[in-house]
């Protein structure tokens, strides 16, 4: 677990429970992830898959088997969960961020010739396959930079259903329109980077 700046007892309550609790001070979605690369390949051994999913309640931790499953059995690199596919809670996802993401996929439709549904950020990859991806963004367009390496590397990609709930708190995100336009400009410069 990471923690990247929260203000409850997130931190503390992972410690008590003996879950490996790592703090990033630098702000940013793809800090927190990168800090979490960077204790796994300090690890010994290293881990033969990697899974990625928010700590704000959104996400559904027990579908964790069902999303690294096409890995074990399938002979898939990475697993998108997306939360198109599956059942969302009402108000679990704002009118932005339903707009962003249609926008988001149908640019990498059109221009990679690969069709995801989400950018969902409960995914699950090899080990291996991440650490050939070389992840650098450090901010608001860590999923998609995945999303897009994936393809340019030519990593066999898969999207199951999960389901989503409404998070607790407000997203920094898109809660604000400070940080939906960050997102956004992020997310769409990241898709046009890599072509």
């Amino acid at each position: 677990m990471v923690d990247n700046g929260s203000s409850d007892h997130t931190f503390a309550t992972a410690q008590r429970l003996g879950v490996t609790s790592l703090k990033e001070s630098k702000r940013g979605y793809g800090w927190a992830c990168l800090k979490g690369i960077d204790h796994l390949a300090k690890s010994d051994p290293t881990p033969d898959i990697v899974v990625f999913l928010d700590g704000d309640y959104s996400d559904y931790p027990a579908e964790l088997v069902k999303l690294i499953d096409p890995i074990i059995n399938g002979g898939a690199d990475m697993v998108i969960g997306s939360r198109n596919l599956g059942i969302k809670e009402p108000g679990s996802m704002m009118p932005q961020q339903i707009f962003g993401n249609w926008l988001a996929t149908t640019l990498i439709r059109y221009l990679y010739h690969v069709k995801y549904t989400d950018l969902g950020p409960f995914r699950a990859i090899k080990y291996d396959a991440l650490m050939q991806l070389k992840m650098e963004d450090k901010t608001y367009g860590w999923t998609v930079e995945m999303q897009i390496k994936a393809i340019k590397n030519k990593l066999k990609i898969e999207e199951i259903a999960v389901n989503y709930r409404k998070r607790i708190g407000i997203s920094k995100v898109s809660g604000t329109l400070k940080g939906t336009i960050l997102a956004g400009y992020k997310i769409l410069a990241t898709i046009i980077k890599y072509l």
